[in-house]
């Protein structure tokens, strides 16, 4: 029988390090109605009942909340030259706005589970109203 060679203590810290810096996957799809749950506990104080940007603690935030209603996202957070992307999405909910230069009162939602905010980001989208004409 062949003996696996043991591999050196500096490749499983590569591997380890590797596993830090490599981003978060959103799970794929969300359940927007289990998401208006969280969206409505723990995001519309800021971004509004309808993600306007216009909740009760929004006006009082510069620069404001995202209107989610516009569908315009300012971050690449998974670097893939593409804004708004459901995996920036949740990469940004995950780590944060601050992590990526945005305002430190969007904190890191870390405790959500992945599904958790997989169906955030379903919500989010059905809050869409200027280029999908929805509501």
């Amino acid at each position: 029988m062949k003996r696996l060679p043991i591999l050196r203590p500096t490749w499983w810290f590569a591997v380890g390090l590797l596993a830090l810096v490599v981003p978060a996957t959103a799970p794929a799809g969300g359940d927007a109605d289990e998401g208006k749950k969280t969206y409505d506990l723990l995001c519309g104080i800021c971004h509004g009942v309808t993600g306007a940007g216009d909740g009760p603690a929004g006006s009082a935030i510069d620069p404001p909340p995202r209107n989610f209603n516009l569908g315009e996202f300012k971050f690449d957070a998974d670097k893939d030259g593409v804004t708004g992307t459901d995996e920036d999405l949740f990469i940004v909910i995950k780590k944060g706005g601050v992590s990526f230069g945005g305002n430190p009162v969007m904190v890191p939602w870390s405790s959500l589970s992945d599904a958790e905010i997989a169906n955030v980001i379903a919500y989010i989208r059905t809050l869409e109203t200027t280029r999908t004409g929805r509501r």
